[in-house]
């Protein structure tokens, strides 16, 4: 390319590699420089930005980019980037009067927009526990600082994220976690601009296996764990065992069983319409 290929993703500790990567300059050195840019909005401007343009490639919760795909079919998705599943933790207020997930129905939901992961979980969640999903209510906050804000002054009372993301809220005692929800597919998959997989399939596979590199290598690392800790703001205790606990993905296989899986929550929600939905609608395949 000439430029470099711009890269998104949330600043979390799960794209801490891509960060590494970039400042040991191994993209410029395999002759494909990345420009790394952080979301701190989450999937659903993520997705919009690969719309738009403004990125060629992103990091983004599996089930947003699949719903991306399917309401747009502007992008397409290329490797998974996180093959184990996501924990969501789900808060309240410190002071709020809810204690039991079973009694959250009904009440107002902080999201970070609409298609974002903090939006589809909750319905996942609701939809699990057989309640009604249409008669959900959410406030559209724009990032983690605005769902404090929204939990703080009552906008909402639930919000759905990360749970190690959160923990030093839960520390700090601003938020409480009354419950987590594993959602059963790849918490992270790569996806990227149509026009941008046809016109440089090479680059995107070097650049992929690159960060892969950096990322099976992040555990090995003896200052791995001060590092993230420092960074994001999470105990070395929590970090450990996150580290403990994630896997990477080493390869490029498909997993269209679990895709299949996300495909058939999102039409139980009624976020996408029902029908038939094939795999090279939602991959695409690399060449090597």
């Amino acid at each position: 390319m000439s430029r470099p290929l711009r890269v998104g993703g949330v600043p979390e500790h799960f794209n801490l590699p891509w960060r590494l990567a970039t400042r040991a300059g191994s993209f410029e050195h395999a002759g494909c420089p990345v420009e790394w840019r952080e979301y701190p909005a989450g999937t659903g401007e993520l997705t919009r930005a690969l719309r738009d343009a403004e990125l060629d490639l992103a990091v983004v919760l599996t089930e947003g980019a699949v719903l991306d795909v399917l309401a747009h079919d502007r992008n397409r998705l290329l490797k998974v980037w996180v093959a184990s599943p996501l924990v969501w933790g789900i808060h309240v207020a410190a002071g709020s009067e809810l204690y039991d997930p079973r009694k959250m129905r009904g009440l107002p939901v902080a999201i970070s927009r609409h298609g974002s992961g903090s939006h589809l979980i909750p319905i996942v969640d609701a939809a699990e526990r057989g309640w009604d999903t249409a008669a959900m209510r959410f406030v559209v906050v724009n990032d983690l600082a605005g769902a404090r804000a929204a939990l703080a002054d009552g906008r909402a009372e639930l919000f759905f994220w990360e749970r190690h993301m959160t923990q030093p809220l839960v520390d700090a005692g601003e938020f409480r976690r009354i419950g987590e929800r594993v959602v059963p597919w790849p918490a992270f998959v790569v996806s990227a601009r149509r026009e941008t997989i046809a016109a440089h399939p090479h680059e995107l596979r070097r650049v992929l296996d690159i960060a892969a590199t950096h990322a099976r290598n992040l555990g090995r690392r003896v200052t791995a764990v001060p590092l993230i800790a420092e960074t994001f703001g999470i105990r070395e205790a929590d970090v450990g065992r996150w580290l403990g606990g994630v896997r990477w993905a080493t390869g490029w296989r498909c997993p269209a069983a679990a895709l299949r899986r996300v495909v058939a929550a999102l039409e139980s929600q009624g976020v996408v319409e029902r029908g038939p939905v094939h795999l090279g609608q939602l991959w695409a395949r690399l060449s090597t």
